[in-house]
């Protein structure tokens, strides 16, 4: 048997991620520019998380309107979510609120949230305490209806919007996990690679006990939205079953769906309850890269660019009527003040949002990649080039020159967290 070369694995590795990212990256030059700067919001609480509150509020929102939590993926921004999502227009047209967390660099470099990390997952402490307090100071401020609150996410955000949802299932009447992860899948840095590549047996009742050990709450339980692209090979869709099966065991619902149907060429499993009100669903995304599902043109929803694909089928669209955001009825409609527009809590004003872009996982890699040539050349990657696209797919932190990170993050030695990352793409046996 021809001896481990660990430069060869980790040359393969990092080719094989390259590639992964630029399938599912896109033209960011499509993305349209926005009009309607998001707000920035100060001061919403003691912020142990050390992250950043933006907020979309409509001229005009329904008389107590619904609240959605939108959480942006990794090397994304507050803004790029939102322009890319369609999120914000969404809120226009039907009248409700839209949140948009932003994790600080100084957290994580990638832009990452820290989706697997005890400390921020755990109700009532770190990062997920900061997305609550802004969920109560948008409760506060904008007469947001308690009962009417929810949060969704894309990637690492899908599985900070699992960890809302499990640590603070009493806050959300329903959550959509893109591309994501169950909650409490990991906890280390080998174990997220491992959730990320499907390589982590999870028995259901574990996932289950995961969320029911995350809160003193007993039910009811949040509706829960799945999607995930068939194709998906940064986060295999393998992670959208074990979300299905979580929330399942949670609900106490068979496994077997309730019914199964196609929407738009994709397939839709839905699981009823116990008086045939849907609870749970799952989409797979037929072709569909690591990815947000939207619809472009004079009806769509969200603009294509990076992550965000046109397949013919808006998520966004679908989730809010899945939550129920479009039955408006005889609800009134009422402009938004300017006091609850720029009320300063604590001392700190409202500030107009900064134009942040999409750096791309394609871009980042290539940036340190040499000339791939064909024909008899070799390609030939830097080392930490390499490593580092492994630890960009997972939303791990990846040390830069003059970086200083405001919380110590993932202290684990380089030596473990590369053996971490050939492990969990098949390339170094345990």
């Amino acid at each position: 048997m021809a001896e481990f070369d660990p430069f060869a694995a980790l040359n393969d590795f990092g080719r094989r991620f390259q590639q992964s990212f630029q399938g599912a990256g896109g033209d960011n030059s499509r993305q349209s520019q926005r009009t309607d700067p998001l707000q920035e919001i100060k001061g919403f609480g003691s912020n142990p998380g050390n992250t950043r509150m933006f907020a979309h509020v409509p001229e005009r929102t329904t008389h107590n309107p619904a609240l959605v939590v939108a959480l942006h993926g990794c090397t994304q921004s507050a803004d790029t979510y939102a322009r890319g999502s369609g999120w914000s227009s969404l809120a226009d047209k039907l009248g409700f609120v839209v949140l948009y967390p932003e994790q600080q660099r100084s957290n994580n470099p990638q832009g990452c949230f820290s989706w697997f990390v005890p400390g921020d997952t755990e109700r009532d402490d770190g990062e997920v305490l900061s997305i609550r307090q802004m969920v109560d100071y948008a409760i506060r401020e904008f007469g947001i209806d308690k009962s009417r609150v929810f949060v969704t996410g894309l990637s690492a955000g899908g599985a900070m919007a699992s960890a809302m949802l499990a640590t603070y299932p009493d806050v959300f009447a329903g959550g959509a996990i893109i591309a994501g992860l169950p909650y409490g899948c990991a906890s280390t840095t080998e174990e997220a690679f491992a959730a990320m590549f499907g390589k982590r047996a999870n028995p259901q009742q574990d996932l289950g006990d995961n969320v029911r050990v995350a809160s003193p709450h007993l039910g009811p339980w949040p509706k829960i939205s799945v999607w995930h692209g068939s194709s998906d090979p940064i986060v295999k869709p393998s992670n959208a079953e074990d979300v299905v099966r979580q929330w399942a065991e949670v609900h106490g619902l068979p496994m077997a769906p309730s019914y199964e149907e196609k929407v738009g060429g994709h397939s839709r499993r839905v699981w009823d309850d116990a008086v045939g009100e849907p609870v749970i669903e799952s989409f797979t995304i037929s072709g569909m890269a690591h990815g947000v599902p939207i619809t472009t043109g004079s009806d769509g929803c969200g603009n294509a660019g990076a992550f965000f694909f046109d397949v013919g089928i808006s998520s966004t669209r679908h989730i809010a009527t899945f939550w129920g955001l479009d039955e408006i009825g005889e609800k009134s409609w009422s402009p938004v003040s300017d006091a609850s527009r720029e009320a300063p809590t604590e001392g700190q004003p409202i500030i107009p949002a900064a134009v942040s872009g999409l750096g791309g996982y394609a871009r980042e890699t290539a940036d340190t990649t040499l000339p791939l040539n064909d024909g008899e050349h070799t390609a030939v990657r830097h080392p930490g080039a390499v490593i580092a696209a492994a630890l960009r797919a997972a939303g791990l932190p990846i040390a830069k020159s003059g970086d200083q990170a405001a919380r110590p993050r993932h202290p684990s030695a380089p030596s473990t967290l590369i053996a971490a990352a050939l492990k969990a793409a098949g390339l170094l046996k345990s």
